[in-house]
């Protein structure tokens, strides 16, 4: 299914954005333009039309306000006045019961014959008529009819429509060859429009594809204000993110490969020690050598985990459950009570529920009773309170330089006192990013007792948040 949707999808947008710009200018001029000739044909079309029956009912009505005869000496007839001006026109008298004379004496076979509206004519029940007329032999005739003055009988005045039809046949020609070639001309502008507007975008992808080999950052030069310099900028912002993504990624492997060497290159001396002792070697120096390899190795093991941790842009698909802060902040106190006997912890805490990980805030809480340990003094103190979705943890340290506390939360940032003692420098990064992960913030400062204090703020409750519907709703 998902295959038919991306091929369907490929065809409907298949060739460049040029051509289709170009492809769709072309289609919507060439539709106003036949639009606008096909009006502008008929207008011209009925306004002839129109002209041509208003010419057609004056001239009848002069002739036939003159129904005045005249004698031919030759063969002893008589015609009517109104003949002398017929001029091309085809002529003819109409009676009231529809017969009809020709005073021009024509005797084309191609003429019109009257018929009922002239009659009606003639019988005074309309006062003109006008219609087109079509001989057998397919002569089309333009025919006005009106009553003839003190008779009884009505003048049909008849203009072929031959020379109205070549000169529609002639502008149908002249707008169909005009409307061709501004459809020509408007796909010509169209493609010269989309290959100038597209030339920035070309531009971009040009360059997109140079990124892309080359894996240079450097951002792109922005002109102008318009939609294609937009994007333009958002494609920078993306750049400044990925170079500093990838600047992280390189930091961190650089400080991992510093940090682990030490740990490494102890670890690997003490086993060379103990595969090189021979029987000089008391069983107390061997002791103590097997616990500097597990305090090695469990540093080692603790540093690899931080850097996992700290590798990943985005927890690994985190277990979200209403957790009370107070709970994780026991389970930690009982671990690092085991990790730093010599030191006192005092806790003064009350219930707050948060929507996170649970063991991602555990861990988080022992880092920071950890360091508040290391920095301890023997028998120090460590006081630990929680109100409200603040966790304060205070010790009787030294205390954190003022220079250092923008610092501390920095991965691998050790300040010069703490580089003698043991640590990567990572455990204060990983409580800021699983504060930051769950909505919160850390902070340091100095403590009121003289040493450090580290505050952990997490957004929440005083009560856990309902994991059923309540009775009510339920019985409702």
């Amino acid at each position: 299914m998902s295959g038919a949707v991306t091929t369907a999808t490929g065809s409907r947008y298949r060739g460049s954005l040029a051509g289709r710009v170009t492809l769709l200018t072309t289609l919507a001029v060439a539709a106003s333009i036949a639009l606008i000739a096909t009006g502008l044909y008929f207008a011209v079309r009925i306004q002839l039309q129109a002209n041509m029956d208003e010419s057609l009912l004056k001239r009848a009505h002069a002739a036939a306000s003159n129904p005045q005869y005249i004698h031919d000496a030759r063969d002893g007839s008589y015609f009517p006045v109104f003949a002398l001006n017929a001029g091309d026109i085809a002529l003819m008298s109409v009676t009231q019961n529809g017969d009809y004379w020709n005073p021009q004496k024509r005797d084309d076979t191609d003429f019109p014959i009257p018929g009922a509206p002239e009659a009606y004519v003639a019988q005074r029940k309309t006062s003109y008529a006008v219609r087109t007329i079509t001989t057998d032999e397919g002569g089309v005739f333009r025919a006005a009819t009106v009553p003839i003055s003190g008779t009884d009988e009505a003048l049909m005045l008849a203009q072929s429509m031959q020379p109205q039809q070549a000169m529609y046949k002639r502008l149908g020609l002249i707008v169909l060859f005009f409307g061709a070639g501004g459809v020509v001309a408007a796909a010509f502008a169209g493609w010269v429009v989309a290959a100038g507007g597209l030339r920035p975008v070309r531009r971009l992808t040009d360059s997109v594809d140079r990124i892309a080999t080359t894996e240079d950052l450097t951002p792109l030069p922005v002109e102008g204000d318009d939609e294609i310099a937009r994007l333009a900028t958002s494609f920078n912002r993306m750049l400044s993110a990925v170079s500093a993504s990838r600047d992280r990624q390189r930091q961190l492997v650089a400080d991992a490969s510093h940090e682990l060497r030490t740990p490494l290159t102890s670890l690997r001396t003490n086993v060379e020690l103990l595969t090189q002792a021979d029987a000089s070697i008391s069983g107390e120096q061997r002791a103590d050598l097997l616990g500097d390899i597990r305090a090695q190795i469990e540093e080692l093991t603790n540093l690899i985990g931080d850097l996992v941790e700290l590798a990943r842009d985005a927890p690994a698909e985190p277990t979200l459950e209403s957790v009370d802060l107070s709970d994780v902040v026991d389970r930690a106190l009982s671990r690092v009570r085991l990790r730093a006997p010599s030191v006192t912890f005092t806790e003064d805490v009350t219930s707050w529920w948060v929507m996170g990980d649970s063991s991602s805030l555990e861990r988080a809480v022992t880092n920071l009773l950890d360091n508040a340990a290391k920095w301890s003094p023997e028998s120090g103190t460590v006081h630990i309170t929680l109100r409200d979705g603040v966790l304060d943890v205070d010790d009787e340290g030294p205390g954190i330089a003022e220079a250092d506390i923008p610092y501390v939360f920095d991965r691998f940032y050790r300040s010069t006192e703490a580089r003698s003692m043991p640590g990567s420098g990572l455990g204060l990064a990983i409580v800021r990013q699983v504060a930051e992960r769950t909505g919160g913030s850390v902070s340091a400062s100095r403590s009121p007792r003289g040493g450090a204090r580290m505050t952990l703020r997490l957004p929440g409750s005083a009560s856990p948040r309902p994991t059923e519907p309540p009775t009510e709703v339920l019985n409702h």
